[in-house]
């Protein structure tokens, strides 16, 4: 009997591609990221890119880590979201 699971061998590998981010930013559930780590550990080509992958986010992240958006522009995006939400608790009471 086989340890490995089928549902890893089912993935394709456009779809784990696809979700190479989510594993990456720890944003799948508990379930998904076992089958996404599964495939990567059976497939040398999605293992190659996500190290690729993994490495931009690293250099991203050492680059753009520190970086804080001006002020102003932080206002001006808190005062949009507070006016989108008030249009759209105006808009649901208005249903």
């Amino acid at each position: 009997m086989s340890d490995i699971d089928p549902e890893v061998t089912q993935l394709d590998c456009s779809a784990v591609i696809a979700d190479v981010w989510l594993l990456l930013d720890n944003e799948c559930d508990e379930n998904a990221r076992m089958r996404l780590q599964g495939h990567l550990d059976t497939c040398p080509s999605c293992l190659a890119h996500y190290g690729i992958e993994r490495q931009l986010k690293a250099l991203v992240n050492r680059k753009c880590g520190g970086d804080q958006a001006p002020q102003g522009l932080r206002d001006r995006l808190r005062v949009e979201i507070r006016r989108t939400v008030i249009i759209q608790e105006i808009a649901e009471t208005d249903r």
